[in-house]
């Protein structure tokens, strides 16, 4: 194995490490969603239960962090849907290319998402505030799009190096 390889696979503690804070972040996310969405609903059925007028725009917001933070840990173990019919008919360097430059597609929507949805969020979500909760910054309601942009960027940088490691003969896949 070519030595940048070696030297790549010594951060692989790191990729790990990312993923297990971005997967207890999702977890803790689902924990608050449930059981604010169990207080709504409780609150609807029993009368002596207030029901919070924040909950429900809180409840989409942390479902905005969910779906796409969970979507960018689904690149660190390769679960994305993809089209794999015609794999088995091409030759397996021109599937490796392919996952490569898919790859790469990914890496440039990451950035995208980076850059823009940083200029939503500290833009337009900046100048605005929750309808239920005005002493909150809508800011918050746009900034999933970048920290996802971030979390993206990270997996696939590491999604990158495994393919080119196939490439190059690492039969191995994570």
């Amino acid at each position: 194995m070519p030595a940048i390889f070696l030297k790549l696979r010594k951060i692989e503690p790191l990729y790990n490490f990312v993923y297990a804070v971005f997967m207890l972040i999702c977890k803790l996310l689902l924990v608050a969603d449930i059981l604010i969405t169990s207080w709504i609903v409780l609150a609807r059925y029993i009368k002596v239960i207030p029901a919070p007028n924040w909950g429900e725009e809180l409840i989409l917001t942390l479902m905005s962090y969910m779906a796409v933070l969970s979507a960018a840990l689904a690149i660190k173990k390769n679960a994305h849907i993809r089209m794999t019919a015609f794999d088995r008919y091409l030759p397996e360097k021109m599937v490796i290319a392919l996952d490569l430059l898919a790859d790469l597609a990914v890496l440039a929507l990451a950035v995208v998402m980076l850059v823009i949805g940083w200029q939503y969020a500290s833009g337009i979500g900046a100048k605005g505030t929750y309808i239920s909760m005005p002493w909150l910054s809508k800011f918050w309601q746009y900034f999933p799009i970048p920290l996802a942009g971030v979390a993206m960027i990270f997996f696939e940088i590491e999604r990158i190096v495994i393919d080119i490691e196939r490439f190059f003969g690492r039969k191995e896949e994570q």
